[in-house]
């Protein structure tokens, strides 16, 4: 049997490949290649994907590989690339495992020793942070918000003061009650864009501050259709908080020079008293300005 980690060179690869999230331009050649020559592709969903392979006319079969047969099916896949043979696997849309099935499958793979090779495309996350024009060298992807309020509200108080850039799926029929309650978490002046249809034919990309995105979507229902990408800045400190005595500087500075940012951070407030998120918003843009 072979060791986690370890190469198994007689086994066949699994190809992780990007479709198009909806203009079928974004196709790369690449993707149309391993996807022909491959012995089998793994679906999330084997009747969306077939009508892809028939308009690129691949006859390559299909095996279904989504979220409630993944972990069955799995060894299925693996038997298969154990022999040999090589597949791919694709998602609906987009990049296979981002909010999507295939988790388990490729940590199989790498256990028995496959290769696992990624062939990148089409991404909703990264198309939309790139054209959002919210901060991107640092940002967080919280995939769907629980589908009820309560637990929306609470996963959403838990990133009230998160600096870095916030990016969510929603689906479009919760997209207002979404909307509504990132304004009350927080605030209605926060600035967020809706990346909604992405490369489609009725694609929109729109920021505002949270309130007034809100009253957007609130007024056009066309707005409350299709995938959805939420984008929140992510928090800075009030003006009055960014100020820290020289002696909390010292302390932070001290920690810095030894710690990762995030460790500093964390360590100078147990010590100081000052609020986690406010050093780390400072060591920050120390580090920025070096």
């Amino acid at each position: 049997m072979t060791a986690p980690g370890a190469s198994n060179t007689t086994a066949g690869t699994l190809f992780v490949v990007a479709t198009p999230i909806g203009n079928l331009d974004d196709m790369s050649a690449r993707a149309l290649k391993v996807l022909t020559d491959v012995a089998l592709i793994a679906a999330e969903d084997t009747r969306h994907s077939i009508r892809l392979l028939q308009h690129f006319g691949i006859n390559t079969p299909l095996a279904a590989c989504h979220e409630h047969n993944e972990r069955d099916e799995g060894s299925r896949f693996l038997t298969r690339l154990l022999a040999g043979d090589n597949v791919a696997l694709i998602s609906d849309a987009g990049t296979p495992l981002i909010s999507d099935p295939g988790y388990h499958l490729v940590r199989q793979a790498r256990a028995a020793g496959v290769a696992v090779v990624p062939v990148p495309g089409a991404c909703a996350l990264i198309a939309a942070l790139s054209a959002a024009g919210l901060p991107s060298d640092r940002f967080i992807f919280e995939g769907f918000l629980p589908a009820k309020s309560v637990g929306r509200r609470a996963r959403l108080d838990l990133l009230k003061e998160e600096p870095r850039t916030l990016i969510f799926y929603e689906a479009p029929h919760r997209i207002l009650e979404c909307l509504q309650d990132m304004e009350s978490i927080f605030g209605p002046e926060r600035p967020a864009l809706l990346a909604r249809e992405l490369t489609k034919t009725f694609e929109t990309l729109k920021g505002l501050p949270l309130a007034q995105l809100r009253e957007f979507v609130e007024a056009d229902s066309n707005q409350q259709r299709g995938e959805c990408v939420v984008l929140v800045a992510g928090w800075t400190a009030p003006l009055c908080e960014e100020a820290i005595s020289p002696e909390v500087e010292r302390v932070l500075d001290l920690l810095l020079a030894e710690l990762p940012l995030k460790r500093a951070a964390a360590l100078a407030a147990e010590i100081t008293g000052v609020r986690k998120n406010v050093l780390y918003q400072v060591a920050l843009e120390k580090q920025k300005a070096e």
